[in-house]
Formats: structure tokens, sequence, C-alpha cells
């Protein structure tokens, strides 16, 4: 049996990917292109790819082809419909990266909170050597305790993220972007109250058509002064031109794990702000923990086994 992985470079180089060998010949590309994907799989029997996009086309043209096992959640890449109509198994692996989100959630927030950017630069350019005082708190911050925090999209992750922040002392409330997920035990609030009232406002929700543009120029001047802004779901939930000038207006401090374009457009509004230490953003690291992607690949593994059963 043939196995092609596209692209594995996603993975990253750490991950020890011989487990895989146990099921046939394996064939590893670090990256693929669409124009060679069809050369590549034609002959595979499993395919393997992060975000490689399978196409009905491809599957079509790939006779030996029997499943598709995805090395993420989301299957937005692979023609769902054309892989049923074909018969061909498509498989994903879900829950793998819950603690590491949550972790990369708390290392933002706390990053923010605590004027991590500015405290560090004041060691390394010598100010706090010059001062002669034995504490620097010219930056003042604060502590979670005591905070409200409003998760939109309260799923696994946003479930996760509410009892953690409860732990820390900070008060949850929620906003469902689908409406119908309101039975919790946390408080419910619309959209435009959630952002009102809160500190802390952080997006664990899926891109969609009612979450593409959900936070935008006409409700993030709703946020409060000095309000962290959260986003560890999709970048386009976000529209990151409003965000930027947002920043340059006033007080506003954001957290960005996920942008519209990765990796991020040079031109990004968000790379030219003029108070870089109120934005920090991280190359859509939060699910990648070593941790996570060893779950993630003894899921592919799991899902493959369970074909071979069939």
């Amino acid at each position: 049996m043939k196995l092609v992985i596209l692209d594995s470079k996603t993975l990253g180089n750490d991950l020890d990917l011989s487990p895989l060998e146990a099921f046939g010949d394996v064939v590893n590309y670090a990256s693929t292109t669409s124009e060679k994907t069809l050369e590549r799989v034609k002959d595979a029997e499993i395919i393997i790819t992060n975000k490689v996009i399978i196409t009905k086309e491809i599957m079509q043209n790939s006779p030996k082809l029997k499943m598709i096992a995805v090395t993420a959640t989301g299957m937005n890449n692979i023609d769902l419909e054309s892989a049923k109509t074909l018969n061909i198994s498509v498989k994903n692996v879900a829950g793998y990266s819950t603690t590491s989100v949550l972790q990369h959630t708390f290392t933002m927030l706390l990053y923010l909170l605590g004027r991590v950017s500015y405290y560090q630069e004041v060691v390394r350019d010598g100010r706090w050597s010059e001062s002669g005082l034995f504490t620097d708190i010219s930056h003042p911050f604060n502590e979670l305790s005591g905070k409200s925090w409003g998760i939109i999209g309260l799923g696994t992750i946003g479930k996760e993220v509410a009892q953690m922040a409860e732990l820390f002392g900070a008060t949850v409330t929620y906003y469902s972007t689908s409406g119908k997920n309101k039975i919790n035990d946390y408080h419910h609030d619309k959209l435009e109250d959630l952002l009102h009232n809160c500190d802390i406002v952080s997006i664990h929700c899926p891109l969609n058509s009612d979450t593409k543009n959900l936070i935008n120029s006409q409700n993030l001047s709703l946020l409060k002064e000095g309000a962290i802004l959260l986003n560890l779901g999709r970048g386009e939930i976000i529209n990151e031109a409003d965000l930027a000038k947002e920043l340059d207006r006033r007080e506003l401090y954001a957290g960005l794990d996920v942008l519209s374009v990765e990796p991020i457009d040079k031109n990004n509004p968000l790379m030219q702000i003029k108070n870089p230490d109120q934005l920090l953003i991280t190359p859509h690291i939060a699910w990648a923990s070593v941790e996570a992607r060893e779950k993630l690949l003894a899921g592919v593994v799991e899902n493959i086994k369970d074909y071979l059963k069939r």
C-alpha cells in the first residue's frame, strides 16, 4: 500500500512519522503546490494532508485512492461531496489541540495584561540599570482576578478557557455565534453587550458566514479603554484593517494567533501600527505544542487502522 504525505512541514520537523510506515510505503513531501498534487497522489491509496486542496478532479484521476487522512480538525480543503460520491473515506482528528490552545490563550493574555513587552525592553536597553531603583512600575498593570472575560464561541476550547479564567478569579460571559448554544453554566450576552462590558474578549469560534468580519469598525469602538481582544479562532473573524485603525486611535490591546492571510502579508496594516506594544501576533502556533502534534499523529494512525478494518 502506498501512502503519500503532501505537507509534512506543517507538522514540524521534530515529529517522528515512522509509525505510518507500519501501513506500507510512505512517500513524504514537505510541501506540495496545487500544480504538483495530482502527479504525487495518482498512485496513492491513502493521502495524508493538512492544508493541500484535494479536488474532485484529483480524486477522479487517482484510481487507487481509498482514504484521505486530514492532519487537522477542519476539512474545508477537501471536496467532501465528491469524496462521498467516489466512496473515498475522509477522516480528520478532533480534540487533539484543546490543551495547547488553552495554554496559548493564557500565554497571550498574560503577556499583554502584564505589559511584558515593555518591561522586557526596559531591562534590555539598560533603562532599569540606570534608574537607581530596585523596581520599575512605570507602566501599571492589572490582575486577572476580578476582571470580566467574554468568550465568543463556547465550544470545547471556549469552555476550557472559561473554567481556567474562573480559577484566576475572572467572571465569564459568552456569545453564541450560532444562536443555538445558550444552555450553559455561564451568562449569554448579546455581542454588543459583551464587547461593551468585558475587560477581556477571546474568540474561539469557527469561520463561517455568520462569523466572517464579525468584529469590525462598527463594534470595535464598543470595547472598553484598555480592553484586551484575543483571536484564536480564524483570522477573517476580525477585520484587520479596522482593528489596526482602532489600535492607533486609543489604548486597546490585541493578541492574534490567526490572520486572514497566512503567513502574514508584509503590507498588512497591523504591521504598521504606531504602538506595537499594544499588539501581539504569533504565527498560528496555538494548536502546535509537541504534545498536541503527537496526539494528532496518533489520531491519524488510529483513523488508518479503522479504515483497514473495513
